[in-house]
């Protein structure tokens, strides 16, 4: 039987690879007239186009590139390291891209795609990161769970902070789920108490109150902007970065390194 981590691991591993986000890569012979793909690129909003030399693309060009003559003649050639295969899971594709402004997607032995930073906000992208923000906020909750038995993680909390979680408590049990007060606790409150509480922190590896608090912030934002499609590579790159370093940690458990 397939365990449950089995399951995860797949599922943030496997299941979404640079195919799923990369966008197709125009292409042009090289004999073609750098001004007239020059006008094609600003009309379309091409940023990168490849070039073709007996039918197959063999260099790229940029849109600075495209100043005067043919096509063939300004052609970049492709490095090694600008190429990955359509199969490459997410967390390595964003680690080559930490290195990378653009990366070229290999499909059959050939060029075919390009990918970006800017391709994680497409949904698989965002499936994916919200995925993994979601499963440490369920860590956080379960490990409060097992170590502050009678919910005595109230201590760490304020008055307000409190009340709120009360108010959340009795509308959810008006509705007619059974739900417990841990239950209400919302991300930001389930990193306090984490911060707060020695023996929770050290089991996430956390040097110190303040980083706890300062990751904590990092992925409620990260977390806050992908649910509300905003951009969240502009700013949460370094968060994103972090995630997919530490893929296998967010899987296997909470002890989360930093």
């Amino acid at each position: 039987m397939v365990s449950n981590h089995d399951n995860l691991h797949r599922l943030f591993q496997e299941a979404f690879s640079a195919r799923d986000i990369a966008q197709t890569l125009p292409s042009f012979d090289g004999t073609a007239r750098c001004q007239d793909v020059h006008a094609i690129m600003c009309c379309k909003g091409y940023e990168v186009v490849g070039i073709r030399a007996d039918g197959i693309v063999a260099g790229y060009a940029e849109l600075a590139d495209l100043a005067g003559g043919c096509c063939g003649d300004i052609a970049r050639r492709f490095d090694e390291m600008q190429f990955v295969p359509e199969d490459l899971p997410l967390a390595p594709l964003v680690l080559r891209l930490r290195d990378q402004p653009r990366l070229f997607v290999v499909t059959l032995g050939q060029v075919g795609g390009v990918v970006t930073r800017f391709d994680l906000q497409k949904p698989p992208g965002r499936m994916w990161l919200f995925g993994m923000v979601t499963l440490i906020e369920l860590r956080f909750g379960r490990m409060i769970e097992q170590h502050c038995p009678h919910e005595s993680w109230q201590e760490f909390l304020s008055e307000g902070r409190l009340q709120k979680t009360q108010e959340l408590l009795a509308e959810r049990r008006r509705r007619g789920q059974q739900v417990t007060l841990t239950d209400c606790l919302q991300f930001a409150d389930k990193v306090r108490i984490i911060a707060a509480n020695d023996p929770l922190r050290s089991l996430t590896r956390f040097e110190s109150k303040r980083k706890v608090e300062e990751i904590g912030k990092q992925l409620e934002t990260l977390r806050n902007n992908l649910a509300h499609a905003q951009d969240v590579v502009l700013h949460e790159w370094d968060t994103i970065v972090a995630l997919a370093e530490q893929l296998d940690s967010v899987i296997d458990g909470p002890r989360l390194e930093t």
